[in-house]
């Protein structure tokens, strides 16, 4: 699955526990008619993908949805989701064309052809 939209927020990376587990949260305002501002997760190595972007940049996530059962101290059983990002892409970097193809240029910036004559160009077998 994949989220949409510009970055609003991204957090430090906090470290917990005994065994040094890594997370690092991104929010990602989505950009449709009613904004949503999606919390998205970065474990352990993954955190560090967020090193190279900032707040207001367009970007495309690739997330996965987590669940979790915990049943608490008085035996009642809670459910929790998270959205854990694996990938995160600039889209304004990726729209700004690839080097391997230039950007096509204007119409305005072609000369029209002036020396079109209908019968030269009938070239057809039949």
């Amino acid at each position: 699955m994949e989220v949409q939209g510009k970055i609003k927020m991204i957090d430090e990376t906090k470290t917990y526990g005994s065994n040094g587990f890594r997370k690092r949260e991104v929010v990602i305002t989505t950009e449709e008619q009613y904004p949503q501002h999606i919390l998205v997760e970065f474990v352990q190595d993954k955190c560090d993908l967020l090193n190279a972007y900032q707040a207001g940049q367009s970007v495309k996530v690739s997330i996965n949805l987590r669940g979790r059962e915990w049943v608490n101290p008085q035996g009642e059983t809670k459910y929790f989701n998270s959205i854990q990002g694996w990938r995160i892409e600039n889209l304004s970097q990726a729209n700004a064309g690839s080097p391997e193809m230039p950007p096509m240029p204007p119409a305005d910036a072609f000369e029209p052809a002036t020396d079109f004559n209908e019968e030269d160009h009938d070239d057809l077998p039949f």
